[in-house]
């Protein structure tokens, strides 16, 4: 039985050739690479070896969570530290604080029971003001309780407030408004084959500095993942960084017999990640944003429609992905790495000793 591939067959995408494979990268950025798993007590200790670093990890309904949670505890923590000095002294037993036995130093005035402790180590740390309960200064016991409960109440606060600023000023949580082609391309521009993804920019400010870069993930037959950097470019700037971010930007990577995603195919699975950054031009805050692309994400023989308006302000994310709509781009040249695959799909077969045909 013979066969005979069609010429659309002849140029078809050897990268999308493969099955689907779990991804390293999500398509909004996050990392979804997993290690070994590790009981819970050493995932306990790690936590705490990173804790600010576990702290910026969460999420912000955790976040927030986690503040009201610790200021209720030290606040309840010395509440019953203030009640055990106010019974230990015996003041809880002098029935008018404000005429104490002779010879009774008291050391909190009008802390009666534990309500009373839980609302002066609450004014105590939020440096309300103290009313009719204040502390002795005759009670020495009662001024280092005091210095204590401030001294750990400014460091919860320096680190809470510390914490918040943190997860405020993240460069991957605040350019949201940076947007990546859902699918990447394959087309021919100058007379050359380039695999191309775009890049809109959604934020009311421009950012300046733009930098790309790629690394090609490829798992090998001996199961391990190996990491190839691969360069684009936008215009006729090579490597340089683009100086301004116009909304949107189109990078390209050209198909070179040289260039690592020709023997992309030829591997179990591969993942093209995609990393930006760039920075904001009115404060120079840095902005990071990354994407990836797999095999069945890349459009062989599409190329991106042309941008007819500009992007304006206040623009929606809805018309903005119109940016990366797509159109058919026939291709011309030939395919060295993607013929070369082909074969390698095809066996020779002699018919009469007459000639051969492919058959797959």
């Amino acid at each position: 039985m013979t066969s005979t591939t069609s010429d659309q067959k002849a140029v078809s995408c050897a990268l999308m050739a493969k099955p689907q494979r779990q991804r390293l990268v999500s398509k909004d950025g996050r990392s979804l690479m997993q290690g070994n798993a590790p009981g819970s007590r050493e995932t306990w200790f790690g936590a705490m070896r990173d804790m600010w670093g576990t702290w910026l990890a969460l999420r912000w309904r955790w976040v927030v969570l986690a503040f009201c949670g610790s200021f209720l505890l030290h606040w309840l923590l010395f509440a019953v530290l203030w009640y055990l000095l106010a019974r230990v002294n015996g003041d809880l037993d002098v029935l008018d604080h404000d005429s104490p036995p002779p010879g009774h130093v008291l050391c909190v005035k009008h802390v009666t029971g534990f309500t009373a402790a839980f609302s002066f180590a609450l004014e105590t740390q939020l440096t309300i003001g103290y009313g009719t309960m204040y502390p002795n200064a005759d009670c020495p016991t009662a001024i280092a309780l005091l210095a204590l409960q401030m001294l750990l109440g400014l460091m919860l606060e320096a680190f809470i407030t510390g914490a918040f600023v943190a997860k405020f000023s993240r460069p991957q949580k605040h350019c949201g408004g940076i947007l990546f082609s859902p699918q990447a391309v394959v087309c021919e521009v100058r007379g050359q084959r380039c695999l191309m993804f775009r890049v809109c920019n959604l934020l009311p400010r421009p950012l300046v500095d733009v930098c790309v870069s790629a690394v090609l993930y490829e798992e090998h037959d001996d199961h391990e993942l190996h990491q190839t950097a691969i360069e684009f470019s936008v215009d006729n700037l090579g490597s340089r960084p683009c100086p301004l971010f116009l909304s949107p930007l189109t990078f390209y990577h050209p198909l070179t017999p040289s260039s690592p995603l020709n023997n992309a195919p030829n591997t179990k699975h591969f993942e093209l990640v995609v990393f930006l950054t760039a920075s904001q031009e009115s404060t120079g805050s840095g902005y990071h944003k990354r994407t990836s692309y797999l095999h069945d994400e890349i459009q062989y023989g599409s190329c991106f429609t042309k941008v007819t308006s500009q992007h304006g302000k206040g623009q929606s994310k809805a018309k903005s992905m119109r940016y990366f709509d797509t159109q058919p781009c026939p291709l011309t040249l030939p395919n060295t790495h993607t013929r070369d695959a082909l074969e390698k799909e095809h066996v020779v077969v002699q018919i009469n000793g007459e000639g051969s045909e492919r058959v797959e």
